[in-house]
């Protein structure tokens, strides 16, 4: 069945007027209501061929098909995961994999800490990135998380130092999240790491801290 879905998915695909959000969000909801029934390894099958095809567009709906169908997360190994990491290439791909694979597999025990670390200290910046945004479904109250300031600060120290925008960002927004769950935990890390993390996350996870916004609107004069 995934080569038929796969072939009738790319066609609606290059259908979509735009490809935003919200319309690749709705076409995934009504694939996703046929593939109910199906195997989580068919759903995983399909979820491979759309990333191995490449773009952003079929990346998203990969891993919500993944993430919404009932057997495939949960039955997720770790070289899986790593599999529809493959080729990631940019901020909107490698988030969309944190958020809704990666991340909560993690949470669910598919993923190992260790493994988690190994992405942290890669020697490309998107695994880095995937590294912290993981951390996000952790605390992530929408995204199904308690809360885990132990695990997500595990990961943002290895990458204290790390200077790269698209982690400085992924820092900025782990730590914000968290802030949101544990505010004591994150401001005892910016009192212990401050000196050493990049100002824009300081100044952000500050904000969050202080007014509940990452940049608050400024006053007129």
């Amino acid at each position: 069945m995934s080569a038929t879905v796969f072939d009738e998915l790319n066609r609606a695909l290059a259908r979509l007027p735009r490809a935003t959000a919200g319309a690749l969000r709705a076409l995934r909801r009504g694939y996703s209501r046929r593939l109910a029934p199906q195997s989580a390894p068919e759903v995983l099958r399909l979820a491979l061929r759309l990333v191995a095809a490449g773009g952003i567009e079929r990346r998203f709906v990969a891993y919500e098909l993944v993430h919404h169908h009932r057997g495939a997360l949960a039955g997720l190994r770790a070289s899986d995961v790593v599999r529809l990491g493959r080729g990631l290439d940019g901020w909107g791909a490698v988030d969309c994999f944190a958020c809704y694979v990666a991340g909560p597999a993690w949470r669910e025990g598919r993923l190992s800490d260790a493994t988690i670390r190994g992405w942290a200290r890669s020697r490309d910046r998107w695994w880095r990135r995937a590294a912290l945004v993981s951390t996000v479904p952790l605390n992530s109250r929408a995204r199904g998380g308690s809360g885990d300031p132990i695990r997500t600060l595990a990961v943002c120290r290895l990458l204290v130092a790390d200077r790269d925008d698209m982690v400085v960002k992924a820092m900025s927004w782990a730590l914000r999240e968290l802030a949101k769950r544990d505010a004591p935990a994150a401001r005892r890390f910016l009192a212990e790491q401050g000196d050493a993390l990049a100002a824009r996350v300081v100044r952000e996870v500050r904000n969050k801290l202080t007014t509940g916004r990452k940049n608050p609107p400024r006053r007129r004069p």
